[in-house]
């Protein structure tokens, strides 16, 4: 079989766990994700099985949306509540709402962002967790995100006696995104310390939350025979590029990695395009502006 899987992952899984259980459901090890959840984040987790691996990267370039809770008065290693409180603040007071919309909004926009040390993100060959974990310490690297919005969703909780306040937000933003580091981000700017402590993943690869299985429900599909129609098709990764069928000539030539003309498929303004032979979605060629043709860029699919 070969699509894509819109999964609601559990929490309490890593995202390997849950490619691990697809493996199994499918029976087959051409299965990938298309960009981790942590294991106490739930929500879409674009599957891809068979061909459709080949477009994991086209996945996750799409933008996600996510739907949390941020609380005020402490901070941990990992920036959620997973990790130990390495700062805490008593608040006598709440902050008021329209002074966290307002950081909150300045939050928006194309951004600089330090990742996490407790994150997969790589410097000099190890992962920034396996750094924290050994307690050393290195200069983690910056990265631009882009965040299109982030606001408040609820009005705030103060909660007097512990000393901490709590609200909901959604964020919409692009790839490499931190969410749990915009949390400690925006209590830095109102001079605290802060935490995510709740997360869901409601949009990633174009896939709503309402369009997504449950491993239950896909162990049941199973069992009655109708698995496959928890899967969409490949084609649907690549739906922000312009679609070419080929012809029989053209699928010749394509299948042995070769070059397009722009006159010849009536592309020339496009940076890549989608090849279609057949009803099924074959490979993804780019334009090549210096030598003036399309070239191949990712096969999916030569059978």
């Amino acid at each position: 079989m070969d699509g894509i899987l819109p999964l609601n992952k559990d929490r309490g899984m890593t995202s390997n766990d849950a490619v691990f259980h697809c493996r199994r459901l499918f029976q087959t090890r051409k299965v990938g994700h298309s960009g981790t959840l942590d294991p106490n984040v739930d929500g879409v987790l674009p599957i891809c099985i068979g061909h459709a691996t080949k477009v994991v990267n086209y996945l996750m370039e799409s933008g996600k949306i996510y739907r949390g809770e941020i609380t005020l008065g402490f901070a941990t290693e990992t920036e959620d509540l997973d990790g130990a409180i390495v700062e805490q603040v008593k608040l006598k007071e709440a902050v008021p709402d329209d002074t966290i919309t307002q950081q909150m909004a300045l939050m928006c926009g194309d951004l600089i962002q330090i990742p996490p040390m407790y994150s997969a993100v790589k410097v000099n060959g190890r992962r920034l967790y396996d750094y924290a974990r050994k307690g050393e310490t290195v200069e983690r690297p910056k990265r631009k995100i882009h965040v299109d919005y982030f606001k408040m969703t609820s009005s705030s909780s103060f909660d007097e006696a512990k000393g901490i306040q709590k609200f909901t937000f959604e964020v919409a933003c692009g790839k490499g995104t931190y969410v749990r580091t915009l949390a400690y981000d925006l209590g830095r700017k109102l001079g605290l310390p802060a935490v995510m402590s709740d997360l869901t993943r409601l949009k990633s690869g174009g896939f709503n939350l309402d369009q997504t299985f449950t491993l239950a429900e896909l162990a049941d599909l199973k069992e009655a025979g109708k698995l496959e129609q928890a899967l969409l098709p490949i084609e649907m990764a690549l739906k922000q590029m312009p679609r070419i069928d080929l012809t029989g000539d053209q699928w010749k030539l394509v299948k042995n990695g070769g070059f397009l003309a722009p006159n010849k498929i009536a592309a020339d303004h496009y940076a890549k395009v989608a090849l279609f032979y057949d009803g099924k979605v074959r490979a993804v060629y780019r334009y090549n502006e210096e030598k003036h043709r399309f070239q191949a860029e990712q096969m999916i699919d030569l059978s």
